[in-house]
């Protein structure tokens, strides 16, 4: 088909494009761009993230495995500086203003500190400050955006459109690895900062679209300025955290999740201590294997996420990794080799950034909107780091001082992922009770202003 002027039209395949994504998702009209521009945010925003996790598990190893424990408690310190910084900007600027300076601030320090490995010779405290500094940053930036998700989207808009959204981290998950697999040894490890660097800058852009759609059809559909600061104090989070049960059962999850992913993580790195010996080479297997995780997660978001969460429900896809991590201990535990530990980190990845993740994230859609992003933000990036580093000191006692092998970790990893199965079962209950409730209160606010 043609336009007038002879130029083949673009319709069909604009079309054609749009039925696709229909297919995947179901839409309701105008929410279209606000998907996209959510998919697009996050795809350049991973990309750029996993193209910088091979070199950070590579310098980790640089800096020594014995090391990385203490690198977890430098990051957790890092958090409690960050937070409060990052609780005046939520509470003084609207987010068109700390949004973007979140993410150019991360941008500029990609930048410095390729120009640091480039003019310093001994790279071993610049490896230990790029570990917890990357540590920091994708905690962040991801918890950012996962903040205006829950915000600018209500319960039911997430539960169609978060596994397609999430999608958009496991496409750029794929590119990511593909081009640190690809370049890490031609070009060099460093070499590939600049280029992460100008994958955020390009996420940026699309964020400010999502942003954009909000103020629109949020005014209108809610009745108020979506973009005003939020107030508060500087410490409000820690408030909300410590009133709310609801948020201290977010918490305590999120908490387990890091001990479940930090042992398998250090068994891994002590593996790979012995098996590869050269910088670049330990970058190129673990963005192999990021690349193989990414390619499972995104089939499981694109075509498993939306119909599961229709089917069996939230509570149901909450409990599901848990189960599956504590048969994936137990099967460590009785083999422990190394192709197992791999295989059951892999389930775990892919678990948490198809199903937990977004799962995760939807349990945010029922608190307030200060919440979404103060409450919120503590939980995935301090009670994370908190957690990480916690868990790191008893995976190095539990394997140095008292002597626990592989199949001993096996078995403690199983025993932690059943309490952490018990109290996803319980936070689907509770989170359930929390959407009626609100729907109830809508419903008798509506009644009442129809009356009056």
């Amino acid at each position: 088909m043609s336009t007038p002027s002879g130029v083949p039209s673009q319709e069909p395949a604009q079309s054609r494009f749009a039925t696709t994504v229909q297919r995947l998702v179901v839409l309701q009209p105008g929410e279209m761009p606000a998907l996209l521009a959510s998919f697009a945010t996050l795809f350049c925003m991973f990309a750029s993230y996993t193209m910088l996790r091979p070199i950070r598990d590579t310098m980790g190893i640089t800096s020594g495995v014995e090391n990385i424990p203490y690198l977890f408690w430098g990051t957790f310190v890092a958090m409690l500086v960050v937070q409060p910084v990052y609780g005046w900007l939520t509470s003084r600027f609207r987010r068109t203003v700390f949004l973007p300076w979140v993410y150019g601030f991360f941008t500029a320090n990609l930048l410095a500190f390729y120009i640091w490995f480039n003019v310093q010779e001994d790279h071993t405290w610049i490896a230990r400050s790029y570990y917890i500094w990357v540590s920091v940053f994708n905690l962040f930036v991801v918890a950012v955006f996962w903040s205006l998700m829950a915000d600018v989207f209500t319960r039911e808009q997430a539960g169609r459109m978060f596994g397609f959204i999430a999608a958009g981290a496991s496409t750029g998950g794929l590119i990511g690895p593909l081009i640190s697999g690809w370049l890490a040894v031609p070009l060099g490890t460093i070499n590939l900062l600049p280029i992460s660097a100008g994958l955020l800058a390009v996420s940026l852009v699309f964020m400010t679209r999502v942003i954009d759609w909000h103020r629109i059809h949020g005014t209108i559909v809610k009745g108020v300025d979506t973009d005003k600061a939020l107030g508060g104090g500087v410490w409000a989070a820690f408030g909300q955290v410590v009133r709310s049960p609801y948020l201290l059962g977010i918490a305590m999850f999120v908490f387990l999740v890091t001990w479940i992913s930090t042992f398998l993580y250090l068994e891994q790195q002590a593996f790979v201590a012995k098996l590869f010996t050269t910088r670049d080479e330990r970058t190129r297997f673990f963005s192999e294997v990021d690349f193989w995780v990414q390619c499972l997660s995104l089939l499981t978001q694109l075509f498993i996420f939306s119909r599961l969460f229709k089917w069996v429900g939230l509570r149901v896809m909450l409990v599901s990794i848990p189960l599956l991590m504590t048969f994936g201990y137990a099967l460590f535990a009785l083999v422990p080799a190394f192709t197992v530990l791999v295989g059951v980190l892999a389930v775990r990845r892919i678990g948490e950034y198809a199903i937990t993740r977004p799962c995760r994230d939807s349990l945010f859609t029922v608190v307030t909107r200060e919440e979404k992003y103060k409450a919120k933000s503590l939980i995935d990036t301090f009670v994370y780091r908190g957690g990480d580093a916690l868990s790191a000191s008893l995976y190095k006692a539990l394997t140095g001082p008292l002597g626990l092998g592989p199949s001993g970790v096996g078995w403690f990893g199983a025993f932690i992922s059943a309490i952490w199965l018990v109290l996803s079962f319980n936070l689907g209950k509770a989170q359930e009770r929390a959407r009626v409730a609100s729907e109830g209160a809508g419903t008798a606010s509506e009644a009442a202003s129809g009356g009056g």
